[in-house]
């Protein structure tokens, strides 16, 4: 959500990729990928765009404190993090999600916009649930 230099952004790419596969993860087992390489995210994060309102948005308290240490209103890109959250859960329709405490209320607005999208269109996006470490 802020602006970043392109060798930068390329180099975070690389370097968080290295590290991923230092962690163990083997892709052999697992798909990995760049994000921005696949549309279809930001695609779906423009329709549960138009369904999420702003209100709802601006009661996060992720919002909140963001913008508050950002010490300005805050960008529109931050504002629907939480939609592109959003989107990249359902996109793969994942039905349990590894989330941090922090990070409960994003998955609760996209469990509301799947049962929002299912009641308006049909059953088609399954309505994850959290799974919350202990750690």
């Amino acid at each position: 959500t802020m602006p970043k230099e392109p060798a930068v952004l390329r180099q975070n790419i690389l370097d968080t990729t290295a590290a991923i596969l230092a962690c163990g993860i083997d892709p052999k087992k697992c798909f990995l990928f760049r994000q921005s390489l696949v549309p279809e995210h930001a695609e779906l994060a423009w329709i549960f765009g138009c369904l999420t309102n702003a209100p709802r948005l601006l009661r996060l308290p992720q919002w909140k404190m963001k913008r508050a240490s950002q010490n300005s209103e805050g960008t529109v890109g931050l504002l629907t993090y939480p939609v592109l959250q959003a989107a990249d859960i359902l996109l793969y329709k994942s039905t349990r999600v590894p989330v941090g405490e922090d990070q409960v209320l994003h998955l609760e607005l996209a469990q509301d916009i799947a049962q929002h999208f299912n009641k308006k269109y049909g059953e088609f996006f399954p309505v994850p649930k959290a799974i919350l470490s202990e750690l």
